[in-house]
């Protein structure tokens, strides 16, 4: 499917097109507008409406649904080993069985999620502070097999935009105005830069620079401080960023 388009729409329609001339291939309804970003493994297409969906990226049958609960699912899902996370609006992070939708794990933040997350190196990385002025506005890392809590790190602001990993550092935006560079392994901050604009954007580094929009109607290139590049499964997957030849 290579040569396929897939995206969700406010209409509450995910759709496939022809890359080449924008053809309809197949369209699915579901519950709720789509503001997740669709993404594809093994020939199936996951994205979050008013449940999270898995459909053939063939011809769009419905392999399976995961209903998280009344909050619609804006978070993108990733994929790793065989197993999808996702977090929602419900204040939690979910880690299914990307075969058969069956919960593997799940993980209660203080905060309603619309950050996606990524995984690196047997870590989850996700952001909350979405839905409510209650919610916490923290970046989780979490155990990938268990869902335990290896760390968390607070910003002043809700984090939405959806982190990435290169050379053991953790970069993400928050809607306090910073870009966060976060120690993978225990959480620690590296550095911070402020961009007077809330931040959504999800970062994406390439040969040692960060690459992130902001509120403040600015694209920037930062220096990251290392060397190398996104190396987490949301850029391996072309979600919400890539730097290969895709």
């Amino acid at each position: 499917m290579n040569e396929t388009v897939f995206i969700g729409s406010q209409d509450g329609s995910v759709y496939a097109l022809d890359a080449d001339d924008g053809e309809k291939r197949w369209a699915v309804e579901t519950g709720d507008p789509v503001g997740s970003s669709p993404t594809v493994a093994d020939n199936t297409v996951f994205v979050g409406s008013d449940s999270l969906y898995a459909l053939d990226a063939e011809d769009g049958s419905v392999r399976w649904t995961f209903v998280v609960g009344v909050y619609s699912i804006y978070s993108s899902p990733t994929i790793a080993n065989g197993t999808v996370f996702v977090g929602s609006g419900d204040r939690t992070v979910y880690a299914l069985d990307a075969a058969s939708g069956e919960v593997v794990w799940t993980f209660e933040t203080d905060g309603g999620i619309a950050s996606s997350p990524t995984v690196a190196a047997g870590t989850v990385f996700v952001g909350s502070g979405r839905y409510h002025e209650t919610d916490d506005t923290r970046l989780y890392a979490l155990d990938a097999s268990s869902g335990d809590e290896i760390w968390t790190f607070e910003t002043g602001g809700g984090i939405t935009s959806s982190p990435t990993v290169a050379a053991g550092t953790v970069f993400v935006g928050s809607n306090d105005g910073n870009v966060y560079a976060l120690n993978a392994d225990d959480g620690s901050n590296r550095w911070k830069v402020g961009l007077f604009g809330g931040i959504e954007s999800s970062p994406t580094v390439v040969d040692g620079t960060v690459f992130i929009g902001s509120y403040n109607n600015n694209v920037y290139a930062l220096d990251a401080g290392i060397d190398g590049s996104s190396e987490d499964s949301r850029i391996e997957h072309g979600t919400l960023g890539h730097h290969d030849e895709t």
